[in-house]
């Protein structure tokens, strides 16, 4: 089916019993977090706000795209087609001969509805508000700590100053007021790159903000595109129709005609204020920091439109299941442009960035490292913290058992251990020196015919063999043994007792991790492990060497992923919003148990 906008999808899901109308009023600050992270923790159904405090006949919809099988409904096929189809494209019609394109009719059918497509006007330009008044939309706050209302949907429009090329991507933007928000570039991001070309030209750069409209929009401005690339294209080509669009004489931009709202303004050099801090997808509030501020000149909207939101936090969230497809849909890409690369997982888990395993081809030797720099160097993959390259032969690669495996069994110190520093980092990450900086490590194992180890290391030791500080062990896999630690731990005495333990010795790396981490649930404890963990501070291996002027780590490696003094606190619920939200939970969900 084609979603031509938001409220077709809602539509579906309201014939397909995934969408739920929330009649009892809730408070967009703080109320509907706990709401959606309860539902979505239970694979409940989309969510239909329909009396929010405050914001009298306002609607606001949340939870769209919490499961698989929804994420999967916008595509309208499993979304590794999309990529297939691409690919197929550039080998199958090349070079384009008539028997090649009557071959190819209905792929060529497919690629050619994948454009934009000008219209007069549309529902959006219903209501035109000037000036705006952002206090009227129900803008949440997520989180006690967070430093005010967020945008957490926004599709953020800008065209590069001199190739009038467009990009779209979702930054959180903070409201400040009635006419402005901060916006929030990351590095890496499209729409930084065209301010930081419009601040050197002393322009301003016209914004356009969609909120709502077709679903494939919300999917193309996350999928991680090669720079240049406009996002509304692949929009079109996950929906299989033209995009609607209207052309705004005031910014120059084209706008989708479907959307629910679109905020227009622009950005200027120079005018800055403080924003965050914001509990981001990593679990914890990221980083307050000196941002663009967005002006607000208008808002354009249907008729009783419907605000799009979405909440993040501890895995899983939306975003974990709409990343999960993307890197579906990208990978039949990443495959065709490089040669021997088998498989790539960015760990949903860890919050994508932090972790990444690749499982390589090696025609000859040390290729996986080839492989390693080339996928540092692929746009928002440039960011990966950790990546570990393993063969073929590893099996399922998004099962991080069958990695520690191939690291026990192929991980060579002296040839498999790239520590890179100082390297950009994730503008949300927290570990490194400061914004925006940090460091990387690879992690490279692949079987060149014999395996370094064979025998696999025996069973954890207890915790009270090694040190009181020590809450619990468990093994994840071969190659790590996690060590969960009390708030008051040493960290010399806890490495020298561990190394010294004839069973935990024969791992490879121990990984601390502090007491909120549940070791119950591997997904609890590659958060808990990779968002905390900067390789440059956090590694102290049993000792090193210099063999051939190469600095060589020996094993075992301890790996401190505690939370540490100075680090961003983990977001969690203010007790009085739950509370408030259990005494109306039946309301709520009347059905639930």
């Amino acid at each position: 089916m084609i979603y031509k906008n938001l409220r077709d999808y809602i539509a579906d899901l309201e014939k397909r019993s995934e969408l739920l109308r929330v009649q009892e009023e809730v408070d967009p600050n703080q109320e509907i977090t706990v709401i959606q992270h309860r539902v979505l923790a239970q694979n409940g159904p989309a969510l239909l706000f329909e009396n929010l405090k405050g914001h009298p006949g306002k609607r606001l919809v949340s939870n769209l795209y919490g499961t698989p099988e929804r994420v999967n409904l916008v595509f309208g096929k499993h979304p590794a087609e999309i990529g297939e189809l691409l690919v197929s494209a550039a080998t199958d019609l090349v070079p384009p001969t008539l028997g090649r394109i009557w071959d190819n009719r209905n792929k060529i059918l497919k690629l050619l509805n994948s454009r934009m497509r000008s219209v007069g006007s549309g529902p959006v330009m219903e209501n035109i508000q000037e000036p705006a008044k952002l206090n009227d939309l129900p803008v949440l706050t997520c989180w006690p700590l967070d430093g005010g209302p967020f945008f957490t949907l926004p599709l953020v429009h800008t065209c590069h100053p001199d190739t009038g090329v467009g990009n779209l991507g979702i930054y959180r933007l903070q409201k400040y007021d009635d006419g402005s928000t901060g916006m929030h570039w990351q590095i890496e991001k499209g729409g930084g790159f065209h301010f930081k070309v419009a601040t050197a030209l002393k322009q301003k750069l016209p914004v356009s903000v969609i909120l709502g409209g077709p679903p494939a929009l919300t999917f193309a401005a996350i999928a991680p595109l090669p720079e240049g690339i406009d996002e509304r294209l692949l929009a079109a080509l996950i929906m299989g129709a033209p995009l609607e669009m209207i052309k705004r004489h005031q910014t120059g931009h084209r706008i989708p005609a479907q959307a629910e709202y679109v905020l227009e303004g622009n950005v200027s050099p120079g005018d800055v204020r403080r924003e965050g801090p914001f509990g981001d997808h990593l679990g914890h509030y990221s980083h307050s920091g000196d941002f663009p501020v967005f002006r607000v000149d208008r808002v354009l909207s249907r008729q009783d439109a419907i605000y799009p939101a979405t909440v993040v936090g501890l895995p899983p969230q939306e975003d974990y299941y709409i990343g999960c497809a993307l890197q579906e849909m990208t990978l039949p890409l990443l495959k065709f442009m490089h040669p021997g690369l088998q498989d790539l997982w960015a760990y949903p888990e860890t919050g994508f960035h932090p972790l990444a395993v690749a499982s390589v081809r090696e025609r000859y030797k040390y290729e996986g490292l080839k492989q390693a720099f080339a996928i540092l160097g692929q746009g928002q993959l440039s960011l990966t913290k950790i990546l570990i390259i393993v063969g073929e032969e590893t099996g399922d690669i998004k099962d991080f058992r069958n990695v520690s495996r191939s690291l026990w069994r192929n991980l060579d110190a002296a040839s498999g251990i790239h520590l890179i520093a100082p390297t950009a980092q994730d503008t949300l990450d927290f570990t490194g020196p400061a914004m925006n900086e940090g460091s990387r490590l690879i992690l490279q194992a692949v079987n060149r015919g014999q395996a370094v180890r064979t025998t696999p290391p025996p069973l954890p030791p207890s915790p009270g063999e090694i040190n009181p500080s020590i809450k619990k062990i468990v093994a994840l896999g071969e190659a790590f043994l996690i060590v969960q630690v009390s708030k008051d731990f040493n960290r010399e005495n806890i490495i020298e007792a561990l190394k010294r333990n004839a069973s935990a010795a024969q791992y490879l790396f121990h990984v601390l991790v502090s007491e909120d981490v549940d070791l119950n649930s591997t997904m609890m404890i590659l958060w808990g492990w990779f968002t905390r963990f900067d390789p440059l501070k956090d590694l102290y291996p049993a000792g090193t060497k210099v063999d051939s002027n190469k600095l060589i780590f020996q094993f075992p490696i301890c790996i401190d992923a505690s939370w540490k003094p100075g680090y961003r606190k983990p977001v969690a619920f203010a007790p009085e919003v739950v509370k408030r939200v259990d005494q109306k939970w039946d309301k709520i969900m009347p059905n639930a148990k």
